[in-house]
């Protein structure tokens, strides 16, 4: 990862200046696969403002955080908080997509009984927890074909939303979109 500086206002001492780029280049545990990644660090003093303007920008990824405070050392490490927050946040949205984690879902078998007045009574009989395969619709809905089931669920993998598809009566398929 390629680190640039800009400073104004200001003559950088060599200690602000590595300890910038030591905390700034922690970055790169983050961004494994992007070695063309750029981060531009503008730090700035204004009056009794010091503030610090990050742009980080690679494959896939645009990012930048600005804070201020009274002394720059403090900036740079809320800056950095900022950061490193955003990436832990990119970084586990996408180890879900590789996963295909769309959050585990929950299937219940239910019976019907009848009780002593004659109502009939919902009773959960098993529940089964697992989390749905990532898929395109025309991929769910071979699948579905193929089985003896009468729905399917699944993880669409062009909207990354939980999606059921279900068998009509006439042996159309149909398709619950939660999200549309």
């Amino acid at each position: 990862m390629r680190i640039t500086f800009n400073f104004k206002n200001f003559d950088p001492s060599d200690h602000l200046r590595k300890y910038a780029r030591d905390r700034f280049g922690k970055l790169a545990k983050f961004m494994a696969g992007t070695e063309n990644a750029e981060l531009q660090v503008n730090l700035e003093v204004e009056k009794f403002r010091h503030i610090a303007d990050i742009v980080l920008t690679g494959k896939n990824i645009h990012i930048s955080a600005r804070e201020d405070s009274s002394d720059m050392y403090s900036t740079v490490d809320l800056v950095w908080d900022k950061l490193e927050a955003q990436m832990r946040k990119i970084r586990d949205k996408n180890k879900d997509k590789r996963r295909g984690s769309g959050g585990a879902v929950r299937m219940d078998i239910i019976r019907f009984d009848e009780d002593h007045a004659g109502k009939r009574k919902p009773t959960i009989q098993h529940t089964d927890h697992y989390s749905p395969k990532p898929m395109i619709v025309e991929e769910a809905a071979m699948q579905l074909e193929t089985s003896s089931s009468d729905f399917l669920v699944f993880l669409n993998a062009e909207n990354e939303r939980v999606n059921v598809i279900y068998r009509q009566k006439n042996g159309d398929f149909g398709l619950i979109d939660p999200g549309v």
